[in-house]
Order: C-alpha cells, then sequence, then structure tokens
C-alpha cells in the first residue's frame, strides 16, 4: 500500500511538472513595424514609439531575433488595435477582426494627437513590450 501511495505521488508531481513547464507565455519577442521599420526607437525598457498623424504606410507586428550586431524580422503576427484616448484614456477596438498588416493611415483617420494606437497581440507567446503608439 505504500508503495502505491508513493508511486501515486509521484505521479502527479510528475504530471503537475509537465503542466508548468508546457505553459510558454511571452517567450518570443515581436515588434510593431511600419514600412518595414521597427517603429521603437529602441528594444529596451525606455524605448518610445511615436508615428505622426500623416504617417503612411503598413503597419505590422513581426517575430523579431534581437542580437547587439542585428535585428531580424522573421514571421508576420495577427494582431488587433484598439485607439486609447488622449483625454478619457478610454480604449476603443478599431476592429475585432484579427490581421497581419494594416493600413496605418485608416488608423490615423480616427486618431487624434496625443492619442495612442494599442496593438494587441492574439496569441500570449508572444512579448510585445511596445505596444503603444503615440500620434503626434
Amino acid at each position: 500500500m505504500k508503495n502505491v501511495l508513493q508511486l501515486s505521488v509521484l505521479f502527479f508531481c510528475c504530471a503537475l511538472s509537465n503542466l508548468c513547464a508546457g505553459q510558454h507565455t511571452f517567450t518570443t519577442c515581436s515588434a510593431a513595424f511600419l514600412r518595414n521599420k521597427m517603429i521603437v526607437n529602441e528594444y529596451t525598457t525606455k524605448g518610445k514609439c511615436s508615428v505622426a498623424t500623416n504617417a503612411t504606410g503598413k503597419l505590422t507586428v513581426n517575430i523579431v531575433e534581437l542580437s547587439p550586431g542585428e535585428s531580424k524580422v522573421t514571421t508576420r503576427l495577427p494582431f488587433t488595435v484598439a485607439i486609447r484616448d488622449k483625454n478619457t484614456k478610454t480604449l476603443t477596438m478599431y476592429s475585432t477582426q484579427s490581421c497581419k498588416q494594416l493600413p496605418v493611415q485608416n488608423v490615423l483617420s480616427r486618431c487624434r494627437k496625443g492619442d495612442h494606437i494599442v496593438l494587441i497581440t492574439t496569441d500570449n507567446q508572444y512579448a510585445l513590450p511596445h505596444n503603444e503608439i503615440l500620434v503626434r
């Protein structure tokens, strides 16, 4: 009976450790791009994102492989967009549909200076630390 109890506890611990190890949240770096150029001025905790009200081009979110010498873009990711109002800080969904690219001028047509474009990834595997873009 003692062996059965020990085996049961061992099995439970193994199952629990597999469940915990299987959760890979925010393990892949991603960044926002406009016209194939990273929007954030530096990919650090101090990095800032902004776009002019008259900016044009395709807005995308891509997986990035970062190294001291270069940043390599690999895969485009699906994302959704919300707009944070400058005055009230209220978030409004731009679209309920996710997309892999979007004409930024379409989003900017619903923004004013001081608003933020908020990019939301559709999978928690992807870290997108610079997800708010100031409209200047």
